[in-house]
């Protein structure tokens, strides 16, 4: 193997472990807002209204020391072109993950589709569809990536 050979095989190797540590980090923002969802439902419980999951999600963020943003618009590109505001994401956590929140009695494949869809178009990829009336919470967690 040649010198350059081997430095390209050094810098293929360095880009494996940057995209690795990117999963970590945006796996261990998932475990904090599954954590996060998970206490939400132990305290309030199945039956309210998603804005009052919304704002107990914010409450724990903070607690948490988490970095967020609610009601994000994103904006989308067609061909070239921009579409303008495509949808509001509920949050946007530490600028790594997308968080679709729901408190529904059943989560559909259309659902899941739609998150896809809000990945796709934000560039993030990682996403969480949570279901504050499924119980227990972890039943109604969706974890959806996009080219990772």
């Amino acid at each position: 193997m040649n010198t350059e050979e081997f430095l390209n095989a050094e810098d293929a190797k360095d880009s494996q472990s940057t995209q690795k540590d990117s999963q970590l980090f945006e796996n261990d923002f998932s475990h904090a807002i599954i954590g996060s969802a998970v206490e939400i439902q132990r305290v309030l419980g199945i039956g309210l209204l998603e804005s009052a999951y919304a704002a107990a999600l914010a409450v724990e963020f903070l607690q948490r020391g988490l970095a967020f943003e609610r009601e994000v618009p994103i904006n989308a590109v067609y061909k070239g072109q921009s579409l303008g505001l495509a949808y509001r994401a509920d949050f946007v956590v530490e600028g790594k993950v997308i968080l679709e929140i729901k408190a529904i009695e059943t989560v559909t494949p259309v659902h899941r589709a739609q998150l896809l869809s809000y990945l796709r178009v934000s560039g993030i990829k990682l996403g969480l569809l949570i279901n504050f009336h499924a119980f227990p919470i972890v039943k109604g967690i969706h974890r959806m990536v996009n080219k990772l």
